[in-house]
C-alpha cells in the first residue's frame, strides 16, 4: 500500500473553488473518510488523487512519487463511483474478473477464479455470479462495483459514497466488512461520505471539508472531542451538537458568541428549568427534546426514564465548547 499526500492542491471551476489550497496526508494503511455537504470538495479530492482531474496548482504524491503527468492507469489506484460502473452485457463473474484480466496485471486464471469467489462471498453475491449485470437490483449492482475494486491490490482504494444506495441492514453489514478488509489487508483507503456514522465507525482519520477547504483533520475522537469550529463540530455526533447563544447560560468566556453542547455535555438534575417537549425512545437510549429560554435543546437520558411531555427537568452545561462570532473555537 502507499501514503497519499496532497500539497497546496487548488482546483477551480469558473469562479468557484472545488479545492482551495488543500494540504493533507493520508497515512500508509489508513482508512481516511472525507466529510462535508454537497459541494465541499470531497469527490474533487478523489478525482485529483485518481488523475481523472488535474490540479490547477499543487501536487499529489502516492507512495512518495509525484503523480504529475501520470494517467489514472499509471497511478495504481482503484476507484468505486457513487453510480455503478458495470458492463451491462457481462455477468457478475465477468465484471468482477475484468480488472484482473488487464494486460498490466496478467493474473493467472486460477488466481482470478479464487479472488472473484472470495470477493463475491464477502459481498454476499456468490449466488449472483452467473447473472447479467442488468438482472441485478441497485444494491447488488453497487456491491459488484465495490467488488471490482476489491479484487485488485492497488496502492490506494478510492471510494465515493459506495454504500449510499444500499438498504440499512446491508449498509451496516458492509461497513463492518469494508473496515475488516481494510484492517486485515493494510490497504490505504480514501473514502467519501456524508454519513457521520460511517465516518465514526470506519475511519482511522477524518478530513472535514467546507467549500473546498480542509477545515480539520484527525481521528474521529479528536474531531468529536476537540472541534476547531462550529462547522467541524456539526459534522460528527448524533444527535447533532446543540448550538445556542453564549449567554443563554452563565459563565461564557470573553469573546464567545455561541455555546456548543453535545447531548452528553448537558447535565440533568441540577441547574435551570427546561420543559420536556418530546420524549423519543430508541430502545438503548432516550432522547429528550427540551425547550429552554425559547431555544430547543436535544439531550439523552436513561432508556427507561419516567419523564413525559410537559415535565420540567433541571439542566446545566458541562465541559461546553465556546465559539466566537466567526464560528471558531475559543480555547
Amino acid at each position: 500500500m502507499a501514503e497519499v499526500r496532497l500539497t497546496g492542491v487548488t482546483r477551480k471551476f469558473g469562479d468557484d473553488y472545488g479545492l482551495n489550497d488543500v494540504t493533507m496526508t493520508v497515512p500508509d494503511g489508513s482508512f481516511v473518510v472525507l466529510l462535508g455537504p454537497t459541494g465541499a470538495g470531497k469527490t474533487t479530492t478523489l478525482r485529483m488523487v485518481s488523475g481523472l482531474d488535474l490540479p490547477d496548482t499543487g501536487s499529489v504524491f502516492i507512495g512518495g512519487r509525484d503523480m504529475a503527468g501520470l494517467t489514472p492507469a499509471q497511478r495504481d489506484v482503484a476507484m468505486v463511483f457513487q453510480q455503478y460502473s458495470l458492463y451491462p452485457h457481462l455477468t457478475v463473474r465477468e465484471n468482477l474478473a475484468f480488472p484482473l484480466r488487464s494486460p498490466i496485471l496478467r493474473t493467472p486464471a486460477a488466481e482470478i477464479a479464487r479472488k472473484v469467489a472470495e470477493v463475491a462471498e464477502t459481498l454476499q453475491i456468490s449466488h449472483k455470479l452467473d447473472n447479467k449485470a442488468t438482472a441485478l437490483s441497485g444494491g447488488e449492482m453497487q456491491r459488484v462495483s465495490i467488488g471490482r475494486a476489491l479484487v485488485r491490490r492497488p496502492a490506494v482504494y478510492l471510494m465515493d459514497e459506495p454504500l449510499s444506495s444500499l438498504d440499512a441492514k446491508l449498509r451496516s453489514d458492509l461497513r463492518v466488512e469494508l473496515k475488516g478488509i481494510q484492517a486485515n489487508s493494510g490497504a490505504t483507503l480514501l473514502y467519501v461520505t456524508h454519513d457521520q456514522i460511517e465516518a465514526m465507525t470506519m475511519a482511522t482519520h477524518v478530513g472535514v471539508l467546507d467549500k473546498g477547504r480542509l477545515v480539520q483533520f484527525g481521528t474521529p475522537r479528536d474531531l468529536y472531542e476537540n472541534p476547531v469550529s462550529v462547522y467541524a463540530a456539526s459534522r460528527l455526533g448524533q444527535p447533532r451538537i446543540n448550538v445556542l447563544p453564549a449567554d443563554v447560560f452563565a459563565g461564557a468566556p470573553q469573546g464567545a458568541s455561541t455555546i456548543g453542547l453535545r447531548p452528553e455535555q448537558i447535565h440533568q438534575g441540577e441547574g435551570e428549568d427546561a420543559t420536556v417537549r418530546r420524549v423519543e425512545r430508541l430502545g438503548d437510549q432516550t432522547r429528550l427534546h427540551l425547550a429552554f429560554r425559547n431555544h430547543e435543546i436535544i439531550t439523552v437520558t436513561d432508556a427507561h426514564t419516567a419523564l413525559r411531555d410537559g415535565d420540567t427537568v433541571k439542566i446545566r452545561p458541562t465541559a461546553a465548547f465556546y465559539f466566537d462570532a466567526a464560528g471558531q473555537r475559543i480555547a
